[in-house]
């Protein structure tokens, strides 16, 4: 042993000796009339007196093992003592229990004679080497039944009261664990174990505030060991026990390869530190530590508190930089379970669940369908979430549609209840570690569920809220355009009666007369749109031609930009003030997004059942998300200075007449916008080409 190691191993148990004196001191002077501190107070004092003497002379003096059997003995009084007296002796089979005690107090007994003993003979006799064998196997023996009972009586403890002697046990149970190590290291390799004598000085002194923690009353029911410190703290002890398997079989191979134990032990200190630097860092062992952890160190699953704080970090991250809500929401899920990805699905105004955004879900997402309306009032009325193991097994009765059975990530769906109505789901990826979802998945992911439904509700409602101010400041400036309109129509319209009575040059006055007609014209028909839309009252679609319509319209933007209008249809049953309003919003749409050479097409066509016309550029074009998000959502823009209503206002009134707007974008390629409008009834088609 070197002279560190050495001064290490005397201060170290210098150390604990005092430490365990100034506890077993300031425990007798509280007077307790209960034998348990007395006994406990024994035990320190007499685990003080052995530290303190192996701390003066080292390991190798006489009297240091009788000095550790006599410590043995006062802890295992103290047990038995707190055994009898404690809830768990009142119950349970007591004298197998005793009988315990009096087999690993006849064992300590035992090693005592073996140790008086053993010292009195020649060093070299047979004898000698027998009993100090037997001695080791004495030692490990009373190490393990310490144990036992250490863990009978903390398995046996009401689990209500455990906080009041966990500490206590656990530190005991640390201590008859690190001897046990200790022989069995010691019979197996003797010539490595100094290291192990010398620090079990330095263990002893770290026990002790765990043991004051636990004595003092009311605080170890208090203290209680977090998630993450157990897992780090047991990954450090799964790395101290890997380092000691690696030092046994390095030792085994070097008993037994022989001259070729140095090429050996390279190989295999070699092969098990690559395996370790490749499994240890992967997602799935560290998934599956953290279960087994969980699963054995806890009586629950989560961590609620943390779980819940991390939920709300997750949703409320403030900040520019920070991820949209429903992405956030998602991921706030997906942490709860591990999850790598998840998937948000909104309901539309149909009433089914579509694709809203992702958190990591990388695959294919053309693939991702609708959740229909049937399937979502189920889930609304159920409120369950779904195991989609369970499901594909045949042990449910959901109908799920096949987009999302076939999907082999899909693990949960958990939907998104917000007083009683499903606005969403949640569609959970396969953890690292695949597992059955049981009572508490389910109940930490139905309050999770609903409490992102209230977040993307109060979202949903703002968003509206704004929507609805922005329209009202808007309505308020049109009713202010529409009153000056008004005034300005009555003064032109003064100006033209005047200038048929007094203008004297005919030529000139019947070009004013025809400039002011027309200004006039124009105007009533802005006032007459915007009366008709603020009122919402659309006029009754009625059959009506649309290649005219359209050749007017091209016409008209001539001097802007090229228009080219190709094709023909058959009546079509519409309000011609209405489509012309719609194809000129999709036509400058199309105009601003086309380069100045390139025409923008207008294509009137037909098939069985509505009137098509598209409107075709060869512009910048847009995304598909751009599309499906915005497009159509008032105040949102893609051009600087617009103010977004133009595709909106568009859709809204082809919805009106029964007809719907398509859009086929790719950028770099431009956008083709499709009006499709129904078909007036034969019988006017047939009337008017008669």
């Amino acid at each position: 042993m070197g002279a560190l190691l050495q001064f290490v191993g005397d201060w170290g148990h210098a150390l604990a000796a005092v430490l365990f004196a100034a506890l077993g001191i300031f425990l007798l002077r509280r007077r307790a009339d209960a034998p348990e501190p007395r006994l406990l107070a024994s035990a320190l004092l007499l685990t003080s007196c052995w530290a303190l003497y192996v701390s003066f002379g080292g390991v190798s003096m006489p009297l240091s093992g009788i000095g550790e059997s006599i410590r043995n003995a006062a802890w295992l009084l103290a047990l038995f003592t707190i055994w009898r007296r404690g809830p768990v002796g009142r119950t349970g089979a007591r004298g197998a229990i005793a009988a315990v005690y009096a087999a690993v107090a006849g064992l300590i007994l035992l090693q005592t004679f073996t140790d008086l003993t053993w010292r009195q003979l020649p060093v070299d006799s047979d004898l000698h080497r027998a009993l100090l064998t037997c001695s080791l196997v004495l030692r490990m023996m009373t190490a393990i039944g310490c144990l036992l009972l250490v863990h009978q009586l903390y398995t046996g403890w009401p689990s209500r009261e455990r906080g009041g002697i966990a500490l206590l046990l656990g530190a005991l149970a640390a201590m008859w664990t690190y001897d046990l190590n200790l022989y069995a290291i010691c019979y197996f390799a003797p010539n490595r174990v100094s290291e192990l004598y010398a620090l079990r000085g330095l263990l002893m002194a770290l026990l002790v505030p765990v043991v004051a923690i636990g004595m003092r009353k009311g605080m170890a029911g208090r203290l209680q060991l977090s998630r993450t410190i157990a897992f780090q703290s047991l990954s450090i002890m799964a790395v101290a026990l890997y380092v000691a398997v690696l030092v046994a079989v390095a030792v085994l191979i070097e008993l037994i390869a022989g001259p070729y134990a140095r090429l050996v032990e390279i190989a295999a200190v070699f092969f098990i530190a690559v395996t370790a630097l490749v499994l240890l860092p992967s997602p799935r062992i560290r998934a599956l530590w953290r279960v087994q952890v969980a699963k054995h160190f806890f009586q629950h699953r989560y961590d609620y508190r943390t779980e819940w704080m991390r939920f709300g970090e997750t949703i409320g991250r403030p900040g520019e930089d920070a991820a949209p809500l429903g992405e956030r929401v998602a991921k706030a899920v997906a942490d709860i379970t591990d999850s790598p990805a998840a998937m948000l699905m909104l309901r539309d105004d149909s009433g089914d669940l579509i694709f809203e955004t992702h958190w990591n879900w990388n695959d294919d997402l053309a693939a991702v369908g609708i959740v229909p309306f049937a399937i979502v009032r189920k889930l609304e009325k159920s409120g369950w979430i779904v195991d989609l193991a369970r499901l594909k097994g045949g042990e449910g009765t959901l109908d799920l549609p096949d987009w999302l059975m076939e999907d082999r990530r899909a693990w949960a769906l958990v939907p998104l209840i917000h007083y009683g109505r499903l606005i969403g789901a949640i569609l959970l990826a396969r953890p690292p570690v695949d597992r059955r979802l049981d009572w508490e998945d389910f109940d930490m992911l139905r309050a999770a569920g609903r409490q992102a439904a209230t977040h993307i509700s109060e979202a949903q409602g703002q968003q509206a809220l704004d929507d609805a101010q922005r329209f009202d400041e808007f309505n308020r400036r049109f009713a202010f355009i529409a009153h000056d309109i008004k005034n300005l129509v009555s003064q032109l319209s003064l100006l033209s009666r005047n200038a048929e009575r007094h203008a004297d040059n005919p030529e000139f006055r019947a070009d004013m007369l025809l400039t002011l007609k027309e200004s006039v014209g124009k105007m009533n028909d802005m006032l007459a749109r915007l009366s008709l839309h603020n009122k919402g009252r659309p006029e009754e679609p009625r059959p009506m031609p649309l290649r005219d319509l359209l050749v007017q319209l091209a016409h008209a933007r001539a001097r802007q930009h090229a228009v080219q209008v190709s094709g023909d249809a058959p009546l079509a049953l519409a309000d011609p003030a209405r489509v012309e309003q719609i194809v000129q919003h999709l036509m400058q749409n199309a105009i601003d997004a086309s380069p100045p050479g390139s025409p923008v097409d207008l294509r009137l066509s037909a098939d069985a059942q509505d009137v098509i016309v598209e409107v075709i550029d060869r512009g910048k074009g847009m995304s598909a998300e751009y599309v499906r998000r915005d497009l159509f959502k008032p105040f949102s823009s893609s051009k600087t200075g617009g103010f977004g209503l133009g595709a909106f206002e568009a859709r809204s009134l082809a919805e009106a007449m029964g007809g719907r707007i398509d859009v086929d974008s790719k950028p770099g390629v431009g956008s083709r916008f499709t009006l499709r409008l129904p078909l007036a009834p034969l019988s006017d088609r047939k009337e008017k080409a008669a």
